[in-house]
């Protein structure tokens, strides 16, 4: 008698979870580092699992979140032959909604393919690879800007762009490794509108050519540095199931074993009178102040010569 295959059995497993309600919608479903784990098998194994779910429409991918049981009325049975109305812009946004769920280290062109049905093949006649496939998600998500009224100042300007793009690195996390080639930068004329807007709010200030691109090559570096921390909180998240306060409240007994050592008498009289909550929006916000104060003296020197 003929056997599954290792994936199949996993999806089948899953499958009796949901109908079983074990796994309810919304809930999430263990991601492909945790199958690995739970059933010994290769990444690629715990991929297509995943992907013959998703076919099937039981789960779906959150951006932020991970792979989740898809609503009932979300089921596809869609019926439509692989790779029926294909096309670049759907690729591009599937590999995206992808990446924001699982994160880059996910994205394969054969994973894209398992989300339409269809043969890696057949993606290539739309996106010849994967490195090219990054440069457009990132070029799409790159296509927007800050909307509303623009604020009077150079100083209110250059914050306003410079939040807009920790905003898609909040939304994104793997964005922020895909463009963290600050001397190799990806040919993206909408990552260049980005570049393009923060010179032309720095021009006419006294600062030289030099210094106008080495400030925004210091915030576009501060800002990516940041958000490598975003991605590496939304992977842990995925790999272990816990929030950063649950995963400290997990760790609090040996945090406080080290800190009754005395070995470190100003660290721990920091966290004396209450909880300490490190939130990276804040964090970012504090540094991008302190930068902006450090620019504006720096101008202010230039305008001085």
């Amino acid at each position: 008698m003929p056997v599954d295959p290792p994936y199949l059995r996993i999806a089948a497993e899953l499958r009796r979870r949901i109908s079983s309600g074990d796994l309810a919608p919304g809930d999430r479903v263990p991601s492909t580092r945790r199958i690995t784990q739970e059933w010994g098998v290769a990444m690629a194994t715990a991929t297509k699992a995943l992907a013959t779910l998703n076919q099937e429409g039981l789960v779906r991918a959150v951006p932020g979140v991970g792979t989740v049981v898809a609503e009932p009325d979300r089921a596809r049975g869609r019926g439509a032959a692989p790779g029926e109305g294909l096309s670049r812009e759907r690729v591009v946004r599937a590999a995206i909604a992808l990446a924001d769920a699982e994160g880059l280290a996910a994205l394969s062109m054969r994973r894209v393919a398992a989300e339409f049905g269809t043969s890696t093949m057949a993606l290539y006649r739309h996106v010849p690879s994967k490195g090219e496939l990054v440069r457009l998600m990132s070029e799409a998500v790159f296509s927007g800007g800050p909307t509303g009224p623009e604020p009077a100042g150079w100083r209110p300007r250059l914050t306003r762009e410079v939040r807009w793009l920790w905003s898609q690195y909040e939304r994104h996390p793997w964005l922020a490794r895909a463009m963290a080639g600050l001397t190799r930068p990806l040919a993206s004329p909408h990552a260049m509108s980005y570049t393009e807007r923060t010179l032309g709010t720095l021009r006419g200030l006294g600062l030289t050519p030099y210094g106008m691109i080495h400030t925004h090559l210091a915030l576009l570096g501060y800002t990516q540095g940041v958000a490598m921390a975003v991605e590496l909180e939304s992977q842990a998240r995925q790999d272990t199931g816990l929030t950063a306060d649950e995963w400290l409240a997990a760790n609090e007994n040996r945090m406080d074993s080290i800190q009754l050592t005395g070995a470190y008498p100003v660290l721990s009289t920091l966290f004396g009178d209450g909880e300490f909550d490190l939130e990276l929006g804040a964090l970012f916000e504090f540094g991008l102040e302190r930068m902006m104060d450090g620019i504006e003296s720096l101008i202010e020197r230039s305008s001085q010569r």
